[in-house]
């Protein structure tokens, strides 16, 4: 008897417990459901943003006036940048085009299509061999150097049709010569177009002296690279001999050269490329390159057939760019070696000049 009067007394005070927390939540959600606020419909303002744009009245007036203000300053400005840009350019005719915002730099070049399914090294040679000899435009008058008339060394020509900007720009006073070489080198081009009124600058990292100036021609110590120099290294040596195309004309303050030459040694093909990634190509007139075909070049790789698929694919690149092939000249006395083959008789160099036929007269 003790233990059944223990256990039902145990039973009725959970019952009461029990029962005592359901009227509690019952009580909690009747209070919580009746305080909520409605629901807002979606697209709808609130109250206060209601209550806010109540405030301040938005005046038709006001936002006329205002946008008449803006279309009278924008016109304004257009207005002086007209004036400005006629200022600088008043007789544009005999002038390169005006340049843009350089584009961003690209990453690689756009390889051209294998010359044949077979991938050889003969089908890509002939392809290639086929593009350098066979000039894309004519020119009337070529001005050349006096070692090429008398035949001693590789024939460097300039076209002076009046079709192109260079004979303009000479008239002008206006024309700016490029040209990179190492150690000794034929200058008898550089020095026939100072003498015509061109402002030359010759490169040559062997020089003992920063800066020169010697028969007309600026000398520097300095040469074109597909690459600058690692700032810790130019700060051990207090000066850097190579930089690339586009940092030497913003650390001379040039925006174009009229005539760009160079013989690099092998190194083109990468100057080359650096060119045309970064976009520097329409800063140039004409262009003057020896391509030496005897290896593959510094920092190309790949087997024989991908390296002349390589050059050629440079090469289209430039033609897209603008520039066309006017002169080829090849050394009889260079040896007859092609990526150290004799393949199709082809010389181990070859003197080409391009004309950007964007630059018109």
């Amino acid at each position: 008897m003790g233990t059944e009067r223990l256990t039902r007394g145990l039973l009725l005070r959970l019952g009461l417990l029990f029962t005592a927390v359901c009227v509690c939540i019952h009580v909690y959600l009747e209070t919580g459901w009746r305080s909520a606020p409605a629901p807002l419909e979606l697209g709808r303002p609130t109250l206060s943003e209601q209550s806010r744009t109540k405030q301040v009245p938005a005046e038709p007036q006001e936002q006329d006036r205002s946008i008449k203000r803006r279309v009278s300053y924008v016109r304004t400005l257009r207005k002086e940048r007209r004036k400005d840009e006629d200022k600088e350019d008043p007789s544009p005719a005999c002038c390169p085009p005006a340049r843009s915002h350089r584009k961003a730099p690209r990453w690689h070049i756009d390889l051209e299509p294998w010359a044949s399914e077979r991938r050889s090294l003969e089908d890509e040679a002939k392809r290639f061999l086929n593009y350098i000899t066979t000039p894309q435009v004519s020119c009337g008058s070529l001005v050349r150097g006096e070692a090429a008339q008398e035949g001693t060394k590789g024939a460097w020509a300039a076209c002076l049709d009046p079709k192109y900007s260079l004979t303009h720009r000479i008239q002008s006073k206006h024309c700016r010569v490029y040209s990179f070489g190492l150690g000794v080198d034929d200058r008898s081009l550089e020095r026939s177009l100072a003498v015509a009124g061109c402002e030359v600058h010759c490169f040559d990292p062997s020089l003992k002296q920063s800066h020169l100036q010697q028969d007309e021609m600026w000398l520097h110590r300095l040469s074109v690279d597909w690459r600058d120099p690692n700032p810790a290294i130019v700060a051990q040596r207090q000066y850097a001999v190579t930089k690339k195309l586009a940092t030497i004309l913003n650390d001379f303050g040039h925006r174009q050269v009229d005539v760009l030459k160079a013989d690099m040694e092998s190194a083109e093909w990468k100057i080359l490329e650096n060119l045309v990634l970064e976009g520097v190509l329409e800063s140039v007139g004409q262009l003057m390159l020896e391509l030496h075909l005897h290896w593959a070049g510094f920092e190309v790789g790949g087997d024989d057939p991908a390296v002349v698929r390589y050059w050629f694919s440079l090469l289209k690149e430039l033609e897209r760019a603008n520039f066309h092939l006017f002169h080829v000249y090849s050394d009889p006395a260079k040896p007859h070696l092609f990526l150290h083959k004799n393949v199709l008789n082809a010389s181990s160099a070859y003197t080409l000049s391009w004309v950007n036929t964007a630059w018109k007269s």
